[in-house]
């Protein structure tokens, strides 16, 4: 490879690099594995890395390609490589570069032009469903349209699909079974091929089949791109790989960048495992890990690592320990609201002293894991008329206002003679859709939708600044990009997000609501892996702040309601910075269960005071004699939920509860887990396996 003059300005990139971002950087060439820590400056060191290898002559910027998971990061790092005096790197995310490639090489390897993509699977899943007569609602064809992409990225066929998702333990949503989730796949491709499109995980498999089945084709490609940069490398999946792995060929001058601490997208088909075993597959690969965390304060690097670590403080495979950078600021709170509607009315409380205070509403965030959480945040900001995003492409993009302005934009892009800047154009064209140039004084939905087209016309002004040659077919094609990525753009108001689609962002408050058991972990996760996830999903949560972080979680579900949730087992550790209150179970005495020694057996009947002959009455703690101070149809429901518990584990039903301990749950109905665990035949291990369900059996009971 012929080397390039060394540009007087290379030593001065890795001049502004900490030690290990500078070790990063300063080793341009080569199988390289960066392990980075949240707000540890990777997007830094890796554009430092790229501008280094391109002005020190190891790297011709042309032949460098940075891959990325979102148009944003990609656009971010295209910045930050031009203010570094490097141009011509190409930034993409995985389907931008492989679409690119398939327009270019189609007419070689097929012939004519490539297949139109869809922006969205939505409607040829309902036609599918149509065609084999499943009735779908909204929800379903979005949730079938989540297990299609899956099939697809884990690279299944419709023949392959039921035998894998059986061996992962999949269940196929909207009530269907493998084999009719199967006939599903099957008839939405047909859809396809009816109507001559492909959709984005299309892209990725058919530039696959083409760089294998066309050897030249892939020389091409190799010979374009001999330096490769992958971000987030911990959510690649197994499509992605293989293309990635085709790009290369036998060469190994990549570098990858990731977190296992931040690995929140299984359920996608992204793995770990690709980023954990870089170094077995490049046993000369240099790893280095930032650790630095520039983001936060000292106080909330301390919860995030205690939250990563558990109370055994054990660091998990891959990951590292944060170490602050930034001087102190306030210490997290954790606060504990009476029910639901109390939980969401103290977030906007703290979040209307805060704006008074001078804080701007675009720095202040409330997560939560699921989106159904999402509705009280709402109604309590809308209540204070306080401006919010709920974050999240498809939510987004599927706003009334947003849809009708897209719309207008996408036939004023087919006039647009360039006369008119760019900027200046979209909010022309966004008046007519219901924008006014100044913000209305009211809050609430009003405000909401001018804030939503407000944010399409500073995403302009970000299009023009990057690309002032860009015009309105550019900007809607950003759109359009944006919307099946869901990378909604910034909107000035409170940020609503679920975890997941926070990862990757930061403000300056951050409120985590919902921090109890049964919603992290999520009562769904019932296997060691899943609940090791629902742990990095907190920790991705808590890493999002800068400076103020207030977790909360709710006693009861609705006014009245017993208070039955305690807080979420992943703040056990935690109890040093938020208090005692954070233990999901009460310090433990001496020999004792959690927070109390079990009740000694009973010997005589608590009904009619006779004695106790056999394990099971001493169990019950009544004769068998006596009837029942239980509800049969609690009893029911509890061996319903154990028959199917049951089934899940693969065990005896006996194994999970024995009719005994679950007569006398029913008859007790225990409001928490200490008073379940006083309960004989609920040790510590079936306390923490399925403490939480049963109390949500209970507590459904309950509600019904």
């Amino acid at each position: 490879m012929t080397t390039l003059p060394v540009h007087p300005g290379a030593d001065a990139v890795l001049d502004a690099l900490d030690p290990e971002q500078r070790e990063v950087a300063a080793h341009p060439s080569g199988p390289m594995c960066v392990l980075a820590g949240a707000g540890t400056g990777k997007t830094r060191a890796i554009t430092h890395r790229i501008a280094y290898g391109v002005l020190s002559g190891v790297h011709q910027p042309q032949r460098v390609l940075a891959v990325t998971f979102t148009a944003r990061a990609a656009g971010e790092m295209r910045t930050r490589l031009r203010d570094l005096g490097v141009g011509g790197v190409q930034a993409r995310t995985f389907h931008a570069a492989a679409l690119r490639q398939l327009h270019y090489f189609w007419p070689q390897a097929v012939g004519g032009a490539a297949p139109e993509v869809m922006p969205h699977k939505a409607s040829a899943v309902a036609e599918a469903g149509s065609r084999l007569r499943i009735r779908l609602d909204g929800p379903g064809v979005r949730d079938l349209a989540s297990e299609i992409e899956w099939a697809k990225v884990s690279m299944l066929t419709a023949d392959s699909y039921a035998h894998a998702a059986a061996r992962a333990r999949r269940e196929p949503p909207a009530g269907l079974d493998p084999t009719a989730m199967a006939r599903l796949i099957s008839a939405y491709e047909d859809v396809k091929a009816d109507r001559g499109v492909i959709d984005f995980e299309d892209v990725l498999l058919l530039t696959v089949g083409i760089l294998r089945e066309h050897e030249q084709i892939a020389r091409a490609v190799r010979g374009q791109y001999r330096h490769f940069v992958v971000d987030e490398y911990q959510d690649v999946n197994r499509l992605q790989q293989a293309l990635l792995d085709l790009w290369l060929g036998d060469r190994d001058d990549l570098c990858v960048v990731g977190d296992p601490a931040q690995t929140i997208y299984s359920f996608t088909g992204a793995s770990p495992e690709h980023l954990l075993g870089f170094r077995s597959r490049y046993p000369q690969a240099r790893v280095v890990e930032l650790v630095r965390n520039y983001r936060s304060t000292p106080q909330v690097v301390r919860l995030a690592n205690l939250v990563l670590s558990g109370p055994g403080g054990a660091r998990r495979s891959g990951s590292v320990e944060l170490r602050a950078q930034r001087g102190d600021g306030p210490e997290p709170e954790l606060v504990v609201a009476d029910h639901d509607p109390d939980e969401a009315a103290r977030a906007a409380n703290r979040i209307e002293a805060l704006i008074a205070e001078g804080h701007p509403a675009s720095e202040i965030a409330v997560l939560f894991r699921t989106n159904g959480q999402s509705e009280g945040v709402e109604s309590a900001l809308a209540e204070r008329g306080i401006p919010y995003l709920v974050r999240g492409g498809e939510r987004f993009f599927s706003r009334r206002e947003v849809r009708d302005a897209v719309v207008l934009l996408r036939g004023a892009a087919r006039s647009d003679d360039g006369s008119v800047p760019l900027p200046d154009l979209v909010r022309d064209v966004l008046l007519g859709a219901g924008w006014s140039r100044q913000a209305p004084t009211s809050g609430g939905a009003a405000r909401e939708r001018w804030e939503s087209l407000n944010a399409l016309a500073a995403l302009a002004d970000d299009l023009h600044a990057l690309d002032d040659a860009a015009r309105l077919p550019a900007f809607v094609a950003e759109l359009d990009q944006r919307a099946a990525e869901q990378n909604a753009p910034t909107v000035q108001g409170v940020t609503l997000a679920s975890f997941h689609a926070a990862k990757g962002l930061e403000w300056d408050t951050v409120l985590l609501v919902g921090c109890s058991d049964g919603l992290l972990p999520i009562t769904m996760a019932d296997t060691p892996e899943a609940i090791e996830e629902e742990r990095r999903l907190l920790y991705v949560g808590v890493t999002r702040a800068r400076e103020r972080l207030v977790l909360s979680y709710a006693a009861a579900r609705t006014p009245g309601a017993k208070a039955t949730r305690r807080p979420s087992r992943f703040l056990d550790g935690t109890a040093d910075v938020l208090g005692q209150g954070a233990r999901s179970q009460p310090r433990r005495r001496r020999g004792g269960a959690a927070g109390a020694a079990k009740e000694p057996a009973r010997t005589t009947c608590r009904v009619c005071g006779g004695p106790l002959a056999t394990a099971k009455e001493r169990t019950i703690g009544r004769c068998t004699a006596c009837p029942p101070t239980m509800d049969e149809r609690l009893f029911e429901a509890l061996r319903t939920w154990r028959l199917e518990t049951a089934r899940e584990a693969d065990v005896p039903a006996f194994v999970v509860f024995t009719d005994a301990t679950l007569t006398a749950i029913a008859e007790r109905v225990p409001g928490d887990t200490r008073e379940l665990s006083r309960i004989p035949g609920v040790g510590p291990a079936k306390l923490e396996r399925w403490g939480d369900a049963v109390l949500a059996v209970l507590q459904e009971f309950s509600d019904a």
